[in-house]
Order: C-alpha cells, then structure tokens, then sequence
C-alpha cells in the first residue's frame, strides 16, 4: 500500500513537472522583455513616449518575425512591428536595445532587440521613407517596406527591402546578416529523418500539455482505483 501511494505521488510531481518546463519554453520563446525608456523612443510607424513597455514575439502561422509591443504589465497592445533576423557573433546575457542615430532633434530610432543568450535578434522593418532618411544618417543599409501601414494582412505578405543611404532598394539578405555568420556555424549534424523532424518553432505547445495532462490524470485514476481496492 505504501508502494501504490508512492507511485501516486511520483506521477503526480511529473505532471507538475512536465507542465512547468512547457510553459517556460513558451515564455522563452515568446522573449517576453519588458523594459523602460528615459525617453520617447521610434518604432517603426510609432513613438513611443518615455515609459515601461513589454516586447514579444507574435507566435503567427507566417514565416515573418513579428514583434508586439504592450503596455508595462502586457495587457494593452499598443502596436505590432515587422521585422528580419539580425545575427551576432557573440551573445550576452543581458537584453541589447540597438539604436539608428536620431535625424535632427526626433526621437531616437529603435534598429534592433536582442533577447539575453541568443546570437540573433529582431532587426525592424521600416516603412520605406523612413527607412531611406534613417539610411542616410546611420550610413547603413536599412530594412524597409514600400506601405506606411501594416494591417494584418500586409505584415504578412509585404515585400521587405533594403534601402541604402544612396536610395537604392537591394535584397535584404545582401547588405543585413539574416543568417549566422560563418564564425559562429558548427558542423552541420546529420540531416534527420523525416519522422524525426521537429515541429515549427511557432507551433503551439497547448495540445502537447493537454496530452500530457490527460496521460497523467488518467495514471492518476488508475492508481487511486488500485489504492482504493487495495485498502
């Protein structure tokens, strides 16, 4: 009987485990960030005044990185931003804020947010006049899309460039370091198999919880009909 209730509760911490461990890998890879400005600071199409707002990623069914941003405890979205990989050779263990150097007396342009640990971050897309007068300050290419506005159907389709200080449009992936760097790639493992293949990273994990809670609670049942019998 003792061995019945110990199984029980053995059963029971692994549930609490398991679920515990999903929701913190959501949490990572949402990058749940909050962080407060001295001062007003641009996003793309928005300035936001000096405050404390919460970034994170959109888990969307689309290939784009999507960055939301909400007020300091999260519950307000005050707006949603397009954006590309930007890569790094060497992460830190703090969150990075890079900014574009401001045009005249604006506020300071926000260029890119990388979360602590990752050798990637979200560099912003902006809409393409704004992008070209950021361009020629910075002296750098910058991401950009020809629409000032982004409903929900342009973030996920519209076209992103890159503008140069020249005004030219080129490919993104020509002038900005989508892709890690050279000196950061390992060798390559083997390709897996097709029915090793992980799922994508903006899958959900709410049906796996929900199979494991419900392979738990029916164990549980189980064993509390043998603890009963058994008493």
């Amino acid at each position: 009987m003792k061995f019945v209730k110990t199984i029980f509760a053995v059963f029971t911490l692994a549930l609490l485990g398991a679920t515990l461990a999903l929701g913190a890998r959501a949490d990572t890879w949402n990058k749940k960030t909050v962080i407060t400005f001295s001062q007003a600071v641009e996003v793309p199409g928005k300035v936001l005044p000096a405050g404390t707002y919460t970034f994170r990623l959109l888990d969307s069914p689309s290939d784009r990185h999507i960055v939301q941003i909400f007020n300091a405890d999260g519950t307000q979205l005050i707006t949603t931003i397009l954006a590309i990989n930007d890569y790094r050779l060497q992460p830190t263990g703090d969150t990075v804020m890079k900014f574009n150097e401001r045009p005249g007396d604006s506020p300071e342009a926000l260029r890119a947010w990388f979360y602590p640990g990752d050798n990637f971050g979200q560099e912003f897309v902006y809409p393409k006049a704004r992008a070209i007068q950021l361009a020629q300050v910075e002296k750098i290419p910058v991401p950009a899309v020809a629409v000032e506005t982004l409903d929900d159907d342009a973030i996920k389709t519209a076209p992103i460039v890159a503008v140069t200080p020249e005004q030219k449009e080129v490919e993104v992936v020509t002038v900005i370091q989508t892709t890690p760097p050279v000196a950061a790639v390992e060798t390559p493992a083997p390709a897996p198999v097709a029915e090793a293949e992980e799922l994508p990273h903006t899958a959900s994990n709410l049906p796996l919880i929900a199979l494991l809670g419900g392979l738990f609670i029916s164990l549980a049942l189980g064993l509390k009909f043998v603890l009963k019998l058994a008493s």
